[in-house]
């Protein structure tokens, strides 16, 4: 038997997808009135709306599931509850890139990542090479336009 495998993720993060699936399970009243309407037009097999309507049917369940599939196997890490000098999960990271520019990136799970908002996947090139870094250490990073390299100039838990 397989076991669950758990996503770590943020508060922020599960309400995040909480939301999302609350969304998706409200259009599936108006789906299903598509649906219906599309059918009393006639003949399905060349009804463009009701081929529409089934095709999006799909895509909101399978959204659901895959939603309810995450939220089920979510355990939600505090940030604010951890402490150390090493970087996990939740931390908060200031790092100096080659020029000393700082860049901040909070390590958070797959689901709730926006690398733009300053939220990276522990499972990403970067985020897999911060984890368990100390202030002061440098980290070469290869990404697709080539290799970074940072130094970690301090680690947070907020």
């Amino acid at each position: 038997m397989a076991t669950v495998e758990k996503m770590p993720m943020l508060q922020v993060g599960y309400e995040k997808l909480q939301q999302q699936l609350r969304a998706l399970k409200a259009e599936r009243p108006q789906i299903v009135d598509a649906i219906e309407e599309a059918r009393a037009h006639g003949d399905l097999s060349e009804n463009a709306e009701y081929h529409a309507a089934k095709e999006r049917q799909g895509q909101v369940e399978a959204g659901i599931a895959d939603l309810e599939d995450k939220l089920s196997r979510a355990q939600i890490i505090d940030p604010t509850a951890l402490s150390g000098d090493k970087i996990v999960f939740g931390a908060t990271v200031t790092l100096l890139d080659e020029d000393d520019k700082p860049v901040r990136y909070q390590i958070v799970g797959q689901a709730e990542a926006d690398a733009k908002a300053g939220m990276i996947s522990y499972n990403s090139p970067l985020g897999r090479a911060l984890i368990g870094r100390q202030v002061g250490e440098e980290v070469e990073v290869t990404v697709p336009a080539g290799d970074k390299f940072y130094l970690v100039d301090k680690i947070e838990f907020i």
